[in-house]
């Protein structure tokens, strides 16, 4: 996938597709996220992990691009390529949300999260981030057309966003309910990370 993301860069540099070429690079930058957790901070990073992260921005980098004999994205020309895409990504955000949270209810004092209410607190947090999304959308579709220039994301009204809001959550959903096991072992080795951290700190 990122051999193919390689060549959507170049494909969106022939073209001239400023959305294109500024998303690939910034899911090329993603896919190197994975490694670097593991080899500059230890975090086991296993295969599946690995490739849930890197086919949620390939498909996004990939929906921004389209047929090539088209002049419409994927995006614009599959009507469900916005939600399989608005899922995949809010799972990963539910992920993140839920292995930062493991690790403050184990080293933060005061704080205490029941096993409960870890499923109310992932879905607040990837309907927050969300929300945070919507808004950054919105903002670079007006500013971008106030300068003339091509959008790097692109905003198609209420009904678009309350649909991704809505996809969003069953992405925080699927984490919730089924997702939170296979991250054990990254949750886990963050812990250690922290307590070295805090030994160290200590000293």
């Amino acid at each position: 996938m990122e051999v193919l993301l390689v060549g959507i860069l170049l494909l969106g540099l022939y073209r001239g597709g400023p959305g294109v070429v500024v998303n690939t690079l910034i899911a090329l930058a993603v896919t190197q996220l994975p490694p670097l957790l593991e080899r500059d901070f230890e975090l086991p990073m296993d295969p599946a992990l690995t490739l849930w992260i890197t086919t949620a921005v390939f498909l996004h980098a990939l929906g921004t691009l389209g047929l090539p004999w088209s002049d419409l994205s994927f995006y614009q020309s599959i009507w469900w390529w916005d939600h399989l895409t608005h899922g995949l990504s809010a799972s990963v955000v539910a992920a993140v949300g839920y292995a930062t949270a493991r690790s403050f209810d184990e080293h933060a004092e005061g704080v205490v999260l029941p096993p409960k209410f870890m499923f109310v607190f992932i879905l607040l947090f990837v309907l927050a981030f969300g929300v945070l999304w919507e808004v950054l959308e919105f903002l670079l579709t007006e500013i971008t057309a106030v300068f003339g220039i091509g959008t790097f994301l692109t905003q198609y009204g209420l009904e678009d966003t309350m649909l991704d809001l809505v996809f969003d959550s069953v992405g925080a959903v699927v984490v919730a309910t089924w997702g939170t096991a296979h991250l054990n072992d990254v949750v886990g080795a963050l812990d250690e990370r922290i307590e070295e951290w805090l030994a160290t700190r200590n000293e």
